[in-house]
């Protein structure tokens, strides 16, 4: 046997494409659906030798194509959740997809094991869908032999996700649809990235992005002992879950929230800024007007030096009553063992839908699409910390310019943000900051809309935001 025989019966085989194609009738649509894990290849070159294409990574999809549709007109819309470290199912049975997760709502959720029904105002009367797993979440892991660490970043997230959907439009033959791509939470934050990154990698323009609980700028969100910005743009967000906890009485949760971003716009940082040169009276009215926004006392106030963390005002807000809220969604309750603790030990919210989506994803993947997986689905992935963000070393990490450069070298990409007014990890007061610094010229600020629920971070497990939610994406798909 020669050496060149050797090697090749010692390779290992080539992963190909696992995919399964199922047809469905739902929802007065008929559609195919197709599901599995695709290979993701590089170029590979040693010494500007060119070694071929290497696979590196298997990553799962599902997409939804109406039949009859024409793809010169019939837009597509490439969607994913965020985490980092999140699959796509949140956005899947959540909202945009022909089926839906049937879970209740705050106050009135129902049993394991929950339900799945036909979605009436699923995204696919308007557009194909493409869900997207990054790799390590839901059923995408790297190639055998290869580092997950090379995708648990954001230059190797951004890039590999890029290359799915550059793939997905070559095969299908869309180049000339319209395209959209849609990502929650940290999944704005790479669809931001992504925009700037399909444009000068691979020519690929988009049509929209539509933002669901954005954060592009992620300084926005941290809080530091001698750093504030996090603190004003938190505040609104804090005042509408007092709101919703009856901390306002019958006060309109309109007029509470003007109140409290003119608070948070002026006087709020202007404390903040004075430090030790406020005098006692000055601080006395600022304690006193930050308690009556938030429903925290004005002694807690007071002793937190007028800078709640996040964590700290959903742990104390319904201390009296031993019960924390939610980050996530600041409408859903909990409890804990120890009421004395500063940081609540686990996020009411995210445990009210962890269950149900589980659940649903499991069920649905296999019983109607078939698809047959033995690994777990990862909807929340740890594997994926620590992420990487060496791209932003000594800077807060801030795609916000990657936008910017990106609307400017296509002034038709137009952005839909949609916030949630008890969405106590994404606050809205901070998407609106991050785009009014937006660094584009006054005639493309039009192509930037915001929408806002009375719900969370996921939005849509409220049924009215929902419905409604629905329809503004369909009206977004066809300005």
């Amino acid at each position: 046997m020669t050496q060149e025989q050797a090697d090749k019966k010692d390779a290992k085989p080539e992963p190909v494409d696992q995919l399964v194609t199922t047809v469905h009738e739902r929802a007065g649509l008929r559609y195919t659906a197709t599901a599995g894990r695709v290979v993701v290849r590089y170029e590979s070159h040693t010494e500007d030798k060119f070694d071929g294409h290497k696979a590196k990574a298997e990553m799962f999809m599902v997409s939804y194509v109406l039949e009859g549709g024409d793809p010169k007109t019939r837009p597509v819309i490439f969607a994913f959740n965020g985490g980092p470290g999140s699959a796509s199912v949140w956005l899947h049975l959540g909202l945009l997809g022909p089926r839906r997760i049937v879970m209740g709502d705050a106050g009135s959720l129902l049993p394991p094991p929950y339900g799945l029904a036909d979605n009436e105002e699923t995204l696919l009367r308007h557009a194909d869908l493409v869900f997207i797993d990054p790799v390590s979440t839901g059923y995408s892991r790297v190639a055998e032999g290869e580092k997950s660490k090379e995708y648990h970043g954001f230059t190797g997230d951004v890039e590999s996700v890029g290359e799915l959907i550059r793939l997905w439009t070559s095969r299908n033959h869309r180049w000339m649809s319209p395209k959209y791509v849609c990502g929650e939470s940290y999944g704005t934050l790479r669809a931001a990235a992504l925009a700037h990154h399909l444009q000068n990698r691979h020519s690929l323009y988009l049509n929209g992005l539509m933002l669901v609980s954005s954060v592009l700028n992620i300084g926005t969100l941290e809080f530091h002992p001698h750093l504030d910005i996090a603190y004003p743009l938190f505040l609104p967000t804090y005042a509408a879950i007092a709101h919703y906890h009856g901390k306002h009485g019958d006060r309109a949760l309109s007029d509470v929230l003007a109140e409290a971003e003119e608070f948070a716009g002026r006087d709020y940082p202007w404390a903040l800024d004075r430090g030790s040169r406020l005098t006692a009276e000055e601080r006395s009215a600022v304690v006193a007007k930050f308690a009556s926004l938030t429903g925290l006392s004005e002694d807690y106030v007071d002793r937190v030096n007028l800078r709640p963390e996040h964590v700290r005002f959903y742990t104390e807000l319904l201390r009296d009553r031993r019960q924390t809220v939610g980050r996530l969604d600041g409408r859903f309750t909990g409890w804990e063992a120890d009421y004395g603790r500063e940081h609540f030990t686990t996020d009411p919210s995210l445990d009210a839908i962890i269950g149900p989506y589980g659940a649903a994803i499991n069920q649905y993947l296999r019983e109607e699409l078939q698809v047959e997986q033995d690994l777990p689905y990862e909807l929340l992935s740890r594997q994926v910390h620590p992420w990487s963000f060496k791209e932003f070393e000594g800077q807060h990490v801030n795609v916000a310019d990657k936008l910017a450069a990106a609307m400017r070298q296509n002034p038709h990409l137009r952005v839909h943000v949609a916030c949630g007014y008890h969405d106590g990890a994404t606050p809205y007061y901070a998407s609106e900051h991050t785009f009014a610094h937006l660094e584009i010229p006054a005639g493309l600020r039009a192509n930037v809309e915001f929408k806002y629920y009375e719900a969370g971070h996921m939005m849509y497990v409220h049924e009215p935001s929902r419905v409604a939610q629905s329809q503004h994406l369909a009206e977004f798909i066809h300005a």
